[in-house]
């Protein structure tokens, strides 16, 4: 029997998730979103794909969440980006209304569901979403560490002139400008990459990483990152259904771990059928640690915000 998965919003990050998610052909897919006629369009033009693809999935485009009911996954995407004259605060408070709503509504009708959040602010919106659902830590889950670390791994990889699979590296912390990609757990081929690269080179590709979803909208001038996201995602739903306890670096709710408490932020941990099944505290540098410190201090800014409205 398939498995049920919700992607709410579909928008070019959602209908990519779906899309991806469809081909896999292990579950069937509810597309929503408020727009009405774009989730429905966007599913029949992707349920007519799977003579081509060999899926057998089903999928289906509503603009309410009547059908996402049983649901074992949900994905939330959606939300604003940020617009001429908003400034981050506007944002954040925009998007946590929705994401309250789209936690609210979806939740209620799926209460044995893993939420996997990608809203930004992405570590606060996930903050909210344990809020708002109740659920246990463990299944609320959010997607950015993946995504930048692919980032991280690309860069090296190309730098390097090696496959992507030899390159290991982790990047944590929030998804944004504070975020931690370490050095010292990065590998190549199992050699330490601060052998392989030039200390003054290795922080170009750190910040490059930082930048990486700033260079892709400077690029596309309109629109952002839609493709790498939702592979990242799809890699996170993998392991949940497939159960293959992949060690991914996801925004986690800490308890202690890295010295932080009662705060989301990005770390490797197991993810499985149960969501979250472990949180792996790696040995960081004093600075990587500090900077893992400064990062959480950004999202904790954005919890007092969202505190006071």
């Amino acid at each position: 029997m398939r498995q049920k998965i919700t992607v709410v919003g579909a928008g070019n990050v959602g209908a990519t998730t779906a899309q991806r998610l469809f081909e896999k052909s292990y579950a069937d897919i509810v597309l929503v979103d408020i727009v009405e006629g774009l989730p429905q369009g966007k599913a029949l033009d992707i349920l007519e794909s799977g003579p081509v693809v060999g899926s057998d999935a089903n999928i289906i485009g509503t603009n309410t969440y009547e059908e996402t009911s049983n649901s074992d996954i949900i994905v939330i995407t959606s939300g604003i980006a940020r617009k001429p004259g908003m400034s981050r605060d506007d944002l954040l408070l925009t998007n946590m209304k929705i994401v309250s709503d789209v936690v609210d509504k979806t939740v209620s009708k799926s209460p044995d569901s893993i939420v996997v959040i990608v809203t930004n602010p992405l570590d606060a919106m996930a903050q909210q979403a344990l809020k708002v659902s109740g659920f246990p830590k463990q299944r609320v889950v959010g997607m950015a560490g993946v995504l930048d670390t692919a980032r991280y791994r690309s860069f090296l990889a190309e730098e390097l002139n090696v496959s992507v699979d030899v390159v290991q590296a982790y990047v944590l912390g929030g998804h944004g400008d504070t975020m931690v990609p370490t050095v010292g757990p990065t590998t190549v081929g199992g050699i330490p990459v601060a052998d392989l690269i030039p200390t003054k080179r290795l922080e170009e590709i750190v910040q490059r990483t930082r930048d990486g979803g700033a260079e892709i909208v400077a690029l596309l001038k309109t629109g952002s990152a839609y493709y790498a996201p939702s592979a990242s995602i799809v890699e996170m739903i993998d392991s949940i259904v497939l159960d293959k306890k992949l060690i991914l670096p996801c925004t986690a709710y800490l308890e202690g771990e890295y010295g932080l408490n009662g705060l989301y932020v990005g770390v490797p941990v197991k993810l499985g059928k149960s969501g979250i099944e472990h949180i792996y505290e790696f040995d960081l540098t004093d600075s990587e640690l500090q900077s893992l410190h400064k990062s959480a201090e950004s999202v904790k800014e954005l919890l007092e915000i969202m505190a006071g409205n």
